[in-house]
């Protein structure tokens, strides 16, 4: 597997220097730098490339939010994955308006961690289930809501909002990655969502994962 370059961006030192000792026992993983917030981050990136940026969302000077949209519009080949709080949890839809394509919260083990970074890494999305429950009670669910989305697009659903690509989807419900692609256009149709983030965001408001 090709190497994933990682920068760290976060203003509490002691967090960073455990996760980037995390990150170090991923054979697959290098960690570029570490930036103590979102400007430090810009300057970093100026003289370094990076993969993937995993980026706290409460930050001095420039928070999470400014430095996704930043980085973004400057460097898109690069992907965020947002690290977060429990009671950050609130800045989840500013986040993925911004590009975020993943979230984990603060606590995560290091299995997801790496599932995060390769889910990302290959253009997937990734959201821990951890985060995804402990958003649920936050969202009021709408309950006017007239959707008809089928158990097994149900299924797709969740296995999307934990990151899996559509082969590994279709692997682990046993259909062809051709019946996958037809069940996540309707998804995609049925909610009015554009992206998987959004598909994601729609499912949490709603109660459907």
């Amino acid at each position: 597997m090709e190497i994933i370059g990682i920068i760290i961006a976060d203003d509490h030192v002691i967090f960073r220097k455990g996760l980037r000792t995390v990150l170090n026992e991923i054979p697959f993983i290098k960690v570029i730098a570490e930036a103590s917030d979102g400007a430090d981050l810009l300057n970093i990136l100026k003289k370094n490339t990076a993969d993937i940026i995993l980026m706290d969302i409460n930050m001095p000077r420039m928070d999470g939010i400014e430095a996704t949209q930043k980085v973004l519009d400057k460097y898109p080949e690069t992907e965020v994955i947002a690290l977060t709080m429990h009671e950050e949890i609130s800045y989840f839809n500013k986040m993925i308006e911004a590009g975020a394509k993943g979230f984990l919260l603060k606590k995560t083990n290091k299995e997801q961690l790496e599932a995060a970074i390769k889910a990302v890494f290959y253009g997937e999305t990734y959201f821990s289930e951890e985060f995804v429950i402990s958003t649920k009670p936050n969202i009021q669910p709408n309950k006017n809501l007239e959707i008809d989305i089928s158990e097994r697009e149900k299924e797709v659903l969740k296995l999307i909002a934990k990151g899996y690509s559509n082969q590994e989807i279709a692997k682990k419900l046993f259909l062809s990655k051709r019946t996958v692609d037809g069940h996540k256009a309707r998804l995609f149709e049925k909610t009015g969502a554009k992206n998987s983030p959004n598909l994601i965001m729609f499912a949490i408001k709603n109660g459907l994962i």
